[in-house]
């Protein structure tokens, strides 16, 4: 059965693998795809990865340790450019983990209730749309899935390859995406909760209390785990300090919010990340599970979760920070599950709840992954498109994209978003002097293109006194329903 699951989890994500990157999450994904294909056309220095939006800069960055768009330029040399390279590594990695979840769940709750699991893992619409997305979030949560069930095995039988498996899989985890260091919240509590003769008997098997992994190969553990990260992402501010336009992924998103913003969250989690019908089943488990011992595993997880989520209440906007919820809630949803089949007494009323459950939850899950698919960034596409087919290779592109990177990144150009400060998206204008001065300065770093999408035209009607400059200062070169592409006149540039 968990095999079945798996090979339809895997086929799933495979649906429309070479979608463009013009879904929900089109701008995160633009700029790894921009790092990757920097890495190919640049030459593969690992250590400097570098975004396209940096105008005339080289545009290197402080971002996670970039192994994924380092790999898929790699690819690019044996396939080609192709976006599907990108998204399948993020389907490999999420199959890789499944094996892991399933035994890690059945150590703990059973075989039953990991199945559920199982099914809820792979199947909760935040996981299967992550789970093909060109992003760090669903490797670095593979990894330290991986890494969590390899220091189970440890723990219970003290042999080194599980180890360093763990260690190294863990440390890979938090190198890909930092946030992962939440992984120690469930691995403290398995060596708090380790059994009494360490190394003899299995943890569900024993006590809380007793003898712990020694001393010393916990510090080598943490030693493995955390150093390389240090390391990289020392690395990392330090790039963003001395280059233009001076920015490290993720920076700014420790910060606690209003009620309001917390209550938003919530209520996404509860629909489109994992559906009402898996939230619910979680709570349920969450109170069923207090009579397992080792529940702690999930629940300290669980635990670790919220606090991130209230304390990166900032960082929480983007709703992949959410991703480790799903087998935390999944687990759990697997005891309620397990509970409630275990109180059937009929193999036919069994076989029944068992479909009309995963139905129920399959057709929530569809509904809600589907409005992850949309094409909201199809204009943006397109105006790159055009802009590699009308414009010179050394072209800088202004774009008022919103701060999304696919203009640049279709287009195979730098640039600028625009409004910009310091490089950075800067929101809309407050008035048409705003605009303008922001254009004339561009226009003097060698800017010679101007493109609008059908969510920013409205610019030129809004902003009377910049529609002027620019019919002063710009030639209009094609105009679509969708954007408006212009060639700016040359200007003196800066020093």
């Amino acid at each position: 059965m968990a095999i079945a699951i798996g090979i339809m989890a895997v086929a799933v994500r495979l649906i429309a693998i070479d979608q463009p990157y013009i879904d929900n999450w089109s701008w995160r994904q633009g700029d790894v795809a921009a790092i990757a294909r920097n890495y190919y056309e640049n030459g593969f220095h690992f250590a400097y990865p570098q975004i396209d939006w940096a105008g005339d800069a080289p545009g290197y960055v402080g971002t996670e340790f970039p192994i994924l768009p380092f790999l898929a330029a790699i690819c690019y040399k044996l396939a080609g450019v192709h976006d599907w390279v990108g998204r399948i590594q993020a389907v490999i990695f999420f199959a890789a983990s499944l094996p892991c979840f399933f035994l890690l769940v059945r150590e703990i709750f059973g075989e039953l209730a990991a199945t559920w699991a199982l099914i809820f893992y792979s199947f909760a619409p935040l996981n299967v749309f992550a789970g093909r997305s060109f992003m760090p979030d669903v490797p670095s949560l593979s990894l330290a899935i991986i890494g969590l069930y390899f220091f189970l095995r440890w723990v219970e039988n003290a042999e080194k390859r599980f180890f360093f498996a763990s260690a190294i899989m863990i440390s890979l985890s938090i190198l890909i995406k930092l946030p992962s260091v939440l992984i120690g919240a469930p691995i403290a509590y398995v060596t708090v909760a380790a059994p009494k003769a360490f190394g003899v008997a299995p943890l569900s098997k024993n006590s809380c209390d007793g003898h712990r992994p020694p001393l010393q190969l916990l510090a080598l553990f943490a030693a493995i785990a955390l150093l390389p990260s240090a390391i990289w992402y020392w690395h990392a501010h330090q790039i963003a300090g001395r280059f233009y336009p001076h920015h490290f992924f993720g920076a700014g998103g420790i910060q606690i919010m209003s009620a309001s913003w917390y209550w938003k969250i919530a209520k996404q989690i509860t629909t489109s990340s994992l559906t009402p019908l898996l939230c619910a089943a979680a709570a349920a488990g969450f109170f069923l599970a207090r009579s397992t011992k080792n529940a702690g595993l999930f629940q300290s997880w669980l635990g670790a979760m919220i606090l991130f989520i209230i304390v990166v209440g900032y960082g929480n906007r983007h709703q992949w920070y959410q991703l480790p919820l799903v087998p935390i809630a999944a687990a759990l949803a697997g005891v309620a599950c397990a509970f409630v089949a275990l109180k059937l007494t009929s193999r036919a009323v069994k076989i029944g709840f068992s479909v009309f459950l995963a139905g129920w939850f399959g057709w929530l899950a569809h509904n809600y992954a589907t409005s992850f698919y949309r094409p909201v960034a199809a204009e943006l596409r397109d105006a790159g498109l055009e802009l590699k087919r009308t414009t010179p290779e050394n072209s800088l592109i202004v774009a008022a994209d919103n701060g999304d990177p696919t203009v640049f990144y279709y287009a195979q150009r730098k640039g600028w978003h625009f409004l910009e400060k310091d490089g950075i998206y800067d929101g809309n204008p407050s008035d048409s002097e705003q605009v303008i001065t922001d254009l004339e300065i561009l226009r003097k770093r060698g800017a010679n293109y101007l493109v609008f999408t059908k969510n920013t035209s409205w610019w030129l009607d809004y902003y009377r006194g910049f529609a002027q400059h620019l019919a002063e200062n710009a030639t209009l070169m094609e105009t679509t329903s969708g954007f408006k592409i212009y060639e700016l006149k040359s200007v003196k540039a800066l020093p």
